[in-house]
Formats: C-alpha cells, structure tokens, sequence
C-alpha cells in the first residue's frame, strides 16, 4: 500500500451485499429460495442511471476491482489498472459496478455459504451455475439500482464470456460491450485442462466428496496443482522465459525432487498462495461454468445467428501471445458479427504475458479501452461527458 492513495484510485472501498428473496431458477433446473450478491461501485450514479457499467470477472476474480479495503492492504483491486479517475474506465464519468459472482467464494452465495434448508454449509451441494445464470443475478442487480441499460459491459476471460451473453440474452439493456481475451466457447483442449485440474482436486484425500469443510480441512495439495496447472495455460513461453529463464537455486544440479529452478519455486507458492484464498468447490464450479458456455448451440452451431440479437456496439481484444485463448478465439466472434451487421473494432495486442495481459496496463491495450468507452462518455447527459 503506498504511503498515500494515489489521486488516479477510486480509495478507499467497502464492499456491500445486496439480498434477494425471488427464487432464481438455474440452468441446471435447481432453484435457490434466496441468495446474495457481495458487490463494489466506484464512481456515482447519474440521474437517469444512463452512465453505469458492469465488471464481470474472470475465473478466480471476485468483486475487488479497484482501490482499497484499507491503508494497510499490500495491493489495490485486480484491475486497478484500468477503473479510476481518469483511467480508461473512469469514474469521473461512470459509475462502474464489481460483483462477486454466484457461487463465488468472496462472500456470495456459494459453497462456502450456509444452505438455510439444512443449516450446513454448502459444499459440494452447491448447484451448478453457469454464464447464464450469472448474467440473470446481475440482470436483478441492476434492476435493484434502477439502471435499465447499461452504458457499458467490460470483462475479460470468463468476464468476457459473460459480456458476450448479456449481449444476446438482454440485448436492449446495454450499449456498448467489451469482449477481452475471450472465446465463443472452450476448445477442446481447455475443457481438458479443466479437468486435469478438478481431477486433482478431488482425488485430493482432503476433498471428502467436496464436503471438506465439515471435515475442518482443505485439499490444499489438490488446488494447488489445479492452480498451478491453470498458471501455466495463463503466462507464455516468452513470459515464463524472460522472467526464470533456467535459473537455479544452485551451482550445480542436485539431482532430487526439492526444487532446483526457480519456476518450480514459483509455481509452488502460487499453488499454496491459491490455496489460502479460494475455495476448491467454486474453483470447480467456476471451471464447469467455462466448459458449458457455448451460445451458438441455441442456433445449431451459428454464432452470427445468435449474434444478430445484439444491438450494442463492440470492441473485441485478444493479445499475440495467449495461447489459451488465441487471438484466433475473439477474431471469430469478430467474424460472426460483421457476418450479422454489428458494429466492431477489433485490435491484436502484442504482449509477452500471454493470457494474463488482459489484467496489465499496457499502452495499446488501454488506449484502445479507453478510446472506445470515451466515445460511450459522449453520449451520456452533459454533467457526465
């Protein structure tokens, strides 16, 4: 945390929960009586509540966007980057909305959460939930704000999954959409990597079936190599490279299994770190959720037919060197909606950090964001331009 709060930082947060008692039907066909959404605002609401946009966060994201919990907090919200004052999403102009999603693990409700049927935690009896659902939940929450469409929906990775539906599902309620580093639907070889992942977690002796909380323990060794696993697919070759090389811990090799190259050390504590901050069941539920997204099945595969629902305008993102959603990946959506007559900009950011660049300051990159939602800040009432 420095010393003072930055004057481009939105300061200072507290996160707040919004209740709802209307039974949520999901997808799966199991329905919640009542549930919670832990959120962040930034920024104020206008008038008209025509100047608000939506965060959607990737897989192990949460409602923490931007700022500050409190002056002792070592880092600001995972995209800090972009939300502030003066920033591509700027609250000098936007109120800008961060939620937690549905069976999160950040204080939503999920499966570190009581069920009030039993009165015991969750767990594994958690329901599956999937990008719709999560689309619907905040659908409601905007709803509770008064904010009938949305200047703007932002998100990157499963964010930008989420954008993607809200873009078809509610297509009148947003006018404009940002897809970053994302897909129409998981490829074959992510769905594989997902289930390496939550092959890990439970064959993990900790998971108890997923009920490991009532056992007071974790599967720690299981989610962390889940994370680490998940790690690797995030960074690239040149990332990885250019930051461990084939560095040592020793002169010469020590011919055991301790760790003898950096990476391995830090593929370690980002494993245990993981652990200690999220749950193992949202982890699987969330990597589910990737695994079901796929649009274009409600129209027999055809993406541009889905995508002729949309009214708003787009900006798809990809970066040269993510190969766990290709530049390939968002260029296809970019297809489907020229194909169906939308309005697109399309920009390939070179970037050696592979998939996580999505969540880094880079100049093209925050141009481009903040070049497109200038254009939606011009057409909000004056006291907000």
């Amino acid at each position: 945390m420095p010393d003072t709060i930055p004057v481009d930082s939105v300061g200072l947060i507290t996160p707040q929960v919004a209740h709802f008692d209307t039974p949520l039907v999901l997808a799966c066909g199991q329905t919640l009586p009542n549930y919670q959404l832990v959120y962040e605002t930034y920024g104020e609401l206008n008038a008209d509540a025509s100047n608000a946009i939506l965060i959607c966060h990737a897989l192990s994201g949460d409602h923490h966007a931007a700022g500050y919990h409190s002056m002792e907090d070592r880092k600001p919200g995972w995209w800090d980057s972009a939300i502030g004052p003066g920033k591509p999403i700027d609250t000098n102009h936007f109120f800008v909305i961060s939620l937690n999603n549905l069976g999160g693990c950040s204080g939503s409700t999920g499966p570190t959460t009581v069920n009030p049927a039993t009165g015991k935690v969750w767990g594994a009896e958690f329901p599956m939930v999937t990008v719709e659902d999560w689309v619907e939940t905040q659908a409601r929450f905007a709803d509770r704000f008064g904010i009938q469409t949305f200047a703007a929906i932002v998100g990157g990775s499963l964010g930008g999954m989420q954008v993607l539906d809200w873009s078809v599902r509610y297509p009148e309620r947003l006018q404009a959409a940002a897809i970053i580093a994302s897909a129409p639907k998981l490829s074959t070889q992510n769905i594989a990597f997902n289930e390496v992942a939550r092959q890990s977690i439970r064959r993990d002796p900790q998971f108890h079936d997923g009920q490991y909380i009532e056992q007071d323990t974790i599967p720690t060794n299981g989610l962390g190599l889940a994370r680490m696993l998940g790690h690797i697919t995030y960074l690239s070759d040149d990332s990885m490279g250019n930051k461990f090389g084939r560095q040592m811990r020793h002169d010469t090799y020590q011919y055991n299994y301790e760790v003898e190259f950096e990476v391995e050390s830090y593929l370690r504590y980002q494993g245990e770190a993981f652990t200690k901050r999220f749950d193992a069941n949202t982890y699987m539920l969330m990597t589910k959720a990737l695994d079901y997204f796929d649009p274009a099945a409600r129209e027999g595969g055809d993406l541009a037919k889905v995508l002729s629902k949309a009214q708003c305008e787009f900006l798809l993102v990809s970066f040269t060197t993510d190969w766990r959603f290709s530049p390939a990946r968002s260029e296809e959506i970019v297809d489907a909606l020229i194909r169906s007559g939308k309005h697109v900009s399309y920009t390939k950011i070179e970037a050696i950090e592979g998939h996580d660049a999505f969540l880094f300051p880079i100049p093209r990159y925050m141009n481009a964001l903040r070049g497109f939602l200038s254009r939606v800040a011009k057409r909000l009432p004056k006291e907000n331009a």
